[in-house]
Order: C-alpha cells, then sequence, then structure tokens
C-alpha cells in the first residue's frame, strides 16, 4: 500500500469520523429513515471522493494521452475519439437509478411533509377565521386592521400611514397632481380591474393638468370638462362604477383588495402581492383602518 493510498484512507476516516461527531453532538435521530440515508449518502460520498482521487492521482502520474484524434482542432488542440470511461458512466447510471427509487420509494413525492401539514393546518385556520369574523362588525374590523397594517404594511406606509416622506403611498392624503398626471401620461394595468387596462394620454396638456388638480383636491367645486375622458370608465363621480374600476375617490375594499392581489409599482420598487397571506376578511379589515387615516 503506497503512500497515497494511506493518506486517502486516512483523509477518508476523519470525514466519516467528522460526520458521525455532527450527527451526535445535534443528537439526529438515525432511526428516521430519511436521516439514516443522509448519514450513508455522507458516508458513500466521503468514500467515493477519496476513492476517484487516488485513482486519477495514480493515472495522471502514469497514464499517457492515446487514441485516434478528431479531425477538428481549436488553437491546435486535438480532441481524442475515446469512449466515455466507464467508471463515469456507470456513475452516471447509478445515480439515475437511486433518484428514480429516491423518488418512488425512498422518499416519494406524495409522502409526509413538514411543509405540507404545515399548509393544510393554515388553510384550517383560515377556513374557521373566515366562519368566525363574517359578521365581524365595525370596531372590530379596524382593531383588526390596524394589526395587519402595522405588521405588513407599515415598514414601506410608516406606522402612521404616512409613506415614509412620499417614499411609498401616502394613505392620509389623496393622491398629489403629480401621482395622477404621471398615470394619465403612462396609463396603468396593475390591479386587474375588469375594464383592464388605462391608456396612456388619455388626456393631455392642459387638460390632464386640470383633471389632476380636480382628482387630488378631493373631486371638490366644478369638474372640468376633461373629466369625461375619465367618467367613460371610472364614473362621472369618480368611484369606479361599482368596483369596474379604481376608485378615485377613496381607498375602498375592492382597490385594496386588487392591490393586495396583484401588487403595485411604487417609490420604494414593486409592492408585492400579498393574496397568499391574506384571507377576504383580513383585506376587508385592512381597507376599514386605512380609511380611518384618511379621516373617512
Amino acid at each position: 500500500m503506497n503512500a497515497l493510498m494511506i493518506k486517502g484512507l486516512l483523509f477518508a476516516a476523519i470525514l466519516i469520523g467528522a460526520t458521525i461527531y455532527v450527527v451526535n453532538s445535534m443528537n439526529i435521530d438515525l432511526s428516521d429513515p430519511i436521516n439514516m440515508i443522509a448519514m450513508i449518502g455522507a458516508v458513500a460520498i466521503a468514500v467515493l471522493t477519496v476513492g476517484v482521487s487516488i485513482k486519477y492521482i495514480n493515472q495522471m502520474k502514469t497514464d499517457t494521452a492515446g487514441g485516434e484524434l478528431a479531425d477538428e482542432s481549436w488553437d491546435g488542440i486535438g480532441e481524442y475519439k475515446n469512449e466515455v470511461p466507464s467508471g463515469w458512466a456507470y456513475s452516471w447510471l447509478g445515480t439515475a437509478i437511486w433518484a428514480m427509487w429516491y423518488m418512488i420509494s425512498g422518499y416519494p413525492v406524495n409522502a409526509f411533509s413538514q411543509i405540507g401539514q404545515w399548509n393544510e393546518e393554515v388553510k384550517a385556520y383560515n377556513t374557521k377565521f373566515e366562519e368566525m369574523h363574517k359578521t365581524a362588525d365595525a370596531a372590530t374590523l379596524r382593531q383588526m386592521g390596524e394589526s395587519i397594517f402595522l405588521v405588513q404594511c407599515a415598514p414601506c406606509h410608516g406606522t402612521t400611514g404616512d409613506g415614509l416622506s412620499g417614499k411609498a403611498q401616502d394613505f392620509t392624503s389623496r393622491m398629489t397632481e403629480a401621482q395622477v398626471l404621471a398615470v394619465i401620461e403612462k396609463g396603468s394595468n396593475q390591479l386587474g380591474y375588469p375594464m383592464g387596462a388605462m391608456p396612456p394620454m388619455m388626456a393631455t396638456g392642459q387638460d390632464a393638468k386640470d383633471i389632476a388638480k380636480y382628482i387630488a383636491g378631493g373631486m371638490k367645486g366644478e369638474q372640468p370638462a376633461s373629466f369625461a375622458a375619465c367618467a367613460s370608465c371610472h364614473g362621472a363621480d369618480g368611484k369606479g362604477m361599482a368596483g369596474m374600476s379604481p376608485n378615485l375617490t377613496g381607498y375602498d375594499e375592492t382597490l385594496v383588495g386588487n392591490v393586495v392581489k396583484n401588487g403595485k409599482k411604487g417609490a420604494l420598487g414593486r409592492m408585492p402581492a400579498y393574496h397568499d397571506r391574506m384571507t377576504p376578511v383580513q383585506v376587508k379589515a385592512l381597507s376599514a383602518y386605512i380609511q380611518t387615516l384618511k379621516g373617512e
């Protein structure tokens, strides 16, 4: 037995010993089939790594290139038409067979999963939660909505909903003229309303400015004639025609629900969709609380 073999076996023993030490120190239960498979895999990797390394290190010391050269060459470097090494081929085949066994028998895809159990428990709890609070009164909804807002919304919109000095939407006031003008200029198709996308440049020049000033001012006073371009989808009162398009007068439940479901691009970046984190009652509660931030 040469020195390289001795060093390789010693290294493999150290790897296996370290693995056993970690398993024991972490009190991992090897009676669990999954843990045992992982342990066997770790030992096998250590042995195979050392064995393959020793084989090819020895081979590099003695082997010389040989065989038929391919016709193609790159920068004067040729390539031999040698067969795929049998060790590599058998290793690939063994890995493929093991993978199929692992998926079908060793740990089938329909086996118990902690993540799956968690999802089922959350789904059952949400169903119970919806039933419990489906007739919640306004005070309960606002209290619930405040808790949701402070956890999910406040990091970007601020604990008071002021938008952190313009970095995110300010819920304590209506849209600014600049925001309205930006939507008129660029259009919008982020919220998935039934009427679809709002095309850009529905109004231009002074007409666009008049619309922006009217909407940002709370839609009070004389309505500019150019608002007719908006009324065709948002309604003459700007309330979105019963949820067919966004409500321009306030943060109603439909608007909040669509933003939660689809997310929205803002100054801080794109707000992620929270549709899988909130139930319909929670969206309703969040909307009820946000409306209190602007005094409605």
